[in-house]
């Protein structure tokens, strides 16, 4: 889905930090949850099934509101994929997701892929802060990290 990579590391520590950084903050105002999983292949499946069997593995259903969102690269295969649960998924229009996929693909095809995903964080965070603003106690559900598969 997205131009052959250079024979660096997919994202460098700082590039990681910031995206890091960009989740915590996206979550601040709402009671959604975003998580990012990156792996160099998602061998033999299409990524929206790796998307969706991660998601139930790590248990991202598990929120409150049903608000979680993952967002999933296979670099080395220049894939990736955004799984929402149930609430998040009815309340966004579909094209929301479908511009936000070619949002990524355009900046993996121009190698800014630190880029490409904090503003796909970014707008993910908007959606879920106008649906699901954050009310009461502040409770970070899942964890922060980003999780890197094999």
């Amino acid at each position: 889905m997205f131009f052959k990579r250079t024979n660096k590391d997919f994202l460098s520590k700082e590039e990681t930090g910031q995206i890091l950084e960009s989740i915590r903050l996206n979550e601040q105002s709402t009671s959604g949850e975003i998580r990012l999983c990156i792996e160099s292949h998602c061998s033999f499946m299409d990524p929206i099934l790796r998307a969706r069997e991660l998601f139930y593995g790590l248990k991202m259903y598990n929120t409150i509101d049903r608000n979680a969102v993952l967002i999933y690269i296979a670099h080395k295969d220049r894939d990736f994929a955004i799984f929402g649960d149930g609430a998040i998924y009815q309340q966004v229009e579909a094209s929301f997701w479908k511009a936000e996929t070619k949002r990524l693909a355009y900046h993996f095809f121009h190698h800014k892929y630190k880029d490409g995903i904090t503003q796909c964080v970014n707008q993910i965070g908007i959606q879920l802060n106008k649906y699901f603003p954050w009310e009461g106690e502040k409770k970070n559900e899942l964890p922060d990290e980003i999780i890197f598969g094999k």
